[in-house]
């Protein structure tokens, strides 16, 4: 009864923390369903997620310190849009006026909205980290892993190696977190591996709502390739290191204030 108990209660501030999400795959089977008037869909989208953004900060669901963060993610993730769908990787083929480069605006939200879920379910279960490794290995490796995204379209892609070092440099990481007046841990490794499988079940029901489409769903939708696991993995990775660094940073600041933000042990 007690395991019950706080696996509801775990299901509970997991539901919490993916209240930005939620809304956009709502409001992404909405504007696919039923049409709105006077605006294209993506623009639509993009009101939807601003307005989103401005509630949760204005409702206390969201600080302004991880309304930064996101919005470095936001910065983050149009940049790789841009690019990506330079390259045909993948395409929005709806026409739309906030759309620069084939890419709409909206879509720095879903990147936005991993930020959320991550910085949310940190500071709603208290989440703390064991053994961290120094912060001068951890940025050369987000950053490699990033890059990556990118340089593997004219050089050899190295994603299996970055995943064996996020492996080795992780090894004795452990990720703590709270639900109800217990404490529970995991390997930080495989809290990587879950976070990326479930966003890659998101990506399925992002593409068969027309959140965007890849090459071979074009005619009619498929589902996502089972290879897709290992990029989020790897986004994932990245969207934790730049979090827990940048939580790192602000703890670590001359007379900073103690605030909602948890500190992470090393």
């Amino acid at each position: 009864m007690h395991a019950l108990q706080q696996l509801v209660r775990f299901g509970w501030q997991q539901a919490l923390s993916c209240v930005f999400p939620v809304v956009i795959f709502a409001s992404l089977a909405l504007t696919k369903l039923i049409p709105l008037p006077w605006l294209p869909r993506y623009d639509w989208l993009l009101l939807i997620c601003l307005a989103m953004q401005v509630w949760m900060l204005r409702s206390g669901l969201e600080t302004r310190d991880e309304l930064k963060v996101i919005t470095v993610f936001h910065l983050i993730g149009l940049a790789l849009e841009l690019f990506k769908v330079h390259m045909g990787s993948w395409s929005y083929p709806e026409e739309g006026w906030t759309k620069v480069g084939g890419v709409p605006l909206y879509s720095g939200f879903m990147y936005a909205s991993v930020a959320s879920y991550l910085c949310q379910a940190w500071r709603r279960m208290n989440v703390d980290l064991v053994r961290w490794p120094s912060l001068w290995l951890v940025t050369p490796l987000a950053a490699s892993i990033y890059l990556n995204f990118f340089t593997h379209h004219y050089w050899i892609d190295i994603r299996w190696w970055l995943s064996a070092l996020v492996l080795i440099l992780f090894w004795r990481t452990w990720v703590t977190f709270e639900v109800g007046r217990h404490r529970y841990r995991m390997p930080l490794s495989l809290s990587f591996v879950l976070i990326g499988f479930f966003i890659w079940i998101a990506e399925n029901v992002a593409t068969f709502f027309g959140a965007w489409e890849y090459p071979n769903q074009s005619d009619v939708w498929r589902l996502v390739h089972v290879g897709k696991v290992s990029s989020w993995l790897l986004l994932v990775i990245v969207s934790f290191l730049i979090v827990a660094a940048l939580k790192q940073v602000k703890e670590r600041r001359p007379g900073a204030e103690k605030d909602r933000w948890n500190s992470i042990r090393s």
